[in-house]
């Protein structure tokens, strides 16, 4: 592959690059020339990058190394000795280093080792969803993956409640049906959000609608990597006797009550003392 420009040298350090999600058409050229004279590509994948670089027809001649959640932390200080007299390419199986890829145990040892980082940059599932969305994300939060476990990840979606930015996140095909459901129930159905699948790849996919629409729509089964935006929400107070339905809900999730009322009165300036004691009350009542 030719271009009809001249870039910059390859520099000396590490260089994180972000890679194509899916359209191998939308690496850079600067991500093409890294691979083929990096005197070493550490890769979340090295399968993955030595496929990537066949597409892209261009032939990896530096040292190839696997670099992964499990062993970045161990393969640094070799990386850092690599880096402080040649080129060391970083690159996950999709998308930026270090967003919720491996990538950051390399970068802070290269700042504590005075080691140059640079970074390519590329494709973001983030950014992506974003702008397909079609919501207001002139602001927003990105938080990863949504939490595993249902306590967990009633206590974040709680969180959400008031937010008035954006969420965009990451979560399994397996679990979307399950987050999307408890979202509106937590965050109200009317709630309007964006689920996009396999983005940038032959059968992408975004589905917007409110969260109730996509939860009902999740229920038919979702395949392929899964990003999800949801609107910002409002900032307004809530009674005593909304935040105590709020605590029952996080309790009810396997959450300690007495943390319970402490998560639910946060930001709310209710008393956590006051809401316990509601919670309480409201259960003798009941």
């Amino acid at each position: 592959m030719s271009f009809n420009f001249q870039l910059d040298p390859l520099p000396r350090g590490v260089v994180l690059a972000a890679t194509p999600l899916g359209n191998v058409g939308d690496a850079s050229a600067r991500l093409i020339q890294a691979l083929g004279q990096a005197d070493v590509v550490a890769a979340e994948d090295t399968r993955r990058a030595r496929n990537l670089a066949q597409a892209l027809g261009v032939e990896i001649r530096g040292k190839v190394v696997s670099n992964f959640d499990h062993n970045e932390a161990a393969r640094a200080a070799s990386l850092i000795e690599s880096a402080r007299t040649g080129t060391v390419l970083v690159v996950t199986d999709a998308g930026m280093p270090i967003v919720s890829d491996p990538g950051l145990s390399l970068v802070k040892a290269a700042r504590e080792a005075g080691v140059a980082v640079t970074c390519l940059p590329g494709p973001s599932a983030v950014t992506t969803a974003l702008a397909l969305s079609g919501l207001g994300v002139g602001h927003f939060l990105f938080d990863a993956f949504a939490p595993r476990k249902a306590g967990a990840r009633a206590a974040w979606l709680e969180s959400l409640r008031t937010q008035e930015r954006a969420i965009v996140f990451f979560e399994s095909p397996h679990r979307i049906a399950e987050t999307l459901d408890e979202a509106a129930k937590i965050l109200g159905g009317q709630r309007q959000a964006a689920v996009c699948r396999e983005l940038t790849k032959t059968h992408e996919e975004v589905k917007r609608g409110s969260l109730a629409e996509l939860a009902q729509w999740a229920k038919e089964g979702v395949r392929g990597e899964v990003t999800v935006v949801i609107e910002g929400g409002d900032a307004a107070s809530f009674s005593l006797e909304e935040l105590v339905d709020k605590a029952e809900r996080l309790s009810a999730a396997g959450m300690r009550l007495k943390v319970a009322c402490k998560e639910a009165a946060a930001g709310t300036g209710a008393s956590n003392r006051e809401l316990y004691d509601a919670v309480l009350a409201a259960r003798r009542e009941a």
